[in-house]
């Protein structure tokens, strides 16, 4: 009988790895960054298999990703400290460091304009109605970088995409990092496609909080960007 539950103990981790590797993986939110929908603490399962194929992250995906760097401090980059979540986390079935969520609100090529006169963020000149999800936190638009709701980014650059926590007020998000003060480039702005792991699928836990995320609707009425052209 050891020698059978053994042989299934090894096919269990294996199934794990294996599903990790392909197919989802556990993480947890870190902060209030993402509030309303989704609340420090919320275990989430992230779909890998949305980007296969040359399948890349769309507006209005809720994406994990890793650090592009100097985006997390220190203590969020480590990952679990005893032996057993560590091998959990390894198999997918805890959260391991060094990862952040946030929400895609550009992809290559997109223009994003903060904000129009009813402080709503626009995405190649068309505003989204953000209400049932963002939360604007104290500020006067949903696409606030202090000092204030007057910016532009992009165009946004090849292989990378735009992203945005849903409670603006408080997310050190792409909006942040786009400042020059802030001691970074603009391009430092703009996450690498290639560090997404996948795109969130379900809040798992706590049991009260269980729900399925979906792509909002206002994304769907954003235009392609018009390309542009290089005079020779």
């Amino acid at each position: 009988m050891w020698l059978e539950s053994l042989l299934l103990l090894v096919l269990a981790l294996g199934l794990a790895v294996l599903i990790k590797a392909l197919l989802v993986q556990a993480f947890y939110i870190p902060s209030e960054s993402m509030e309303p929908g989704l609340v420090r603490n919320d275990r989430i399962l992230v779909q890998k298999v949305s980007y296969w194929f040359g399948g890349t992250p769309q507006r209005g995906d809720v994406v994990v990703f890793k650090d592009p760097g100097g985006w997390l401090p220190e203590e969020d980059l480590v990952g679990p400290a005893n032996p057993v979540t560590k091998l959990m986390a390894k198999v997918g079935l805890y959260p391991s460091g060094g990862h952040l969520v946030k929400r895609v609100i550009g992809v290559a090529g997109d223009t994003i304009h903060c904000c129009d006169d009813r402080g709503r963020l626009e995405v190649n000149g068309v505003a989204l109605d953000e209400k049932t999800y963002a939360r604007k936190g104290g500020a006067a638009c949903f696409g606030p970088m202090v000092p204030g709701c007057s910016w532009t980014a992009g165009p946004v650059p090849a292989g990378t995409i735009f992203v945005m926590g849903d409670n603006r007020n408080d997310s050190a998000d792409s909006s942040y990092h786009l400042r020059k003060a802030n001691g970074r480039t603009n391009d430092e702005a703009y996450v690498p496609v290639d560090l997404v792991v996948g795109k969130v699928l379900v809040v798992l836990w706590p049991h009260d909080h269980f729900r399925w995320l979906h792509r909002p609707d206002d994304f769907a009425g954003v235009p392609d960007p018009v390309p542009t052209t290089t005079r020779r």
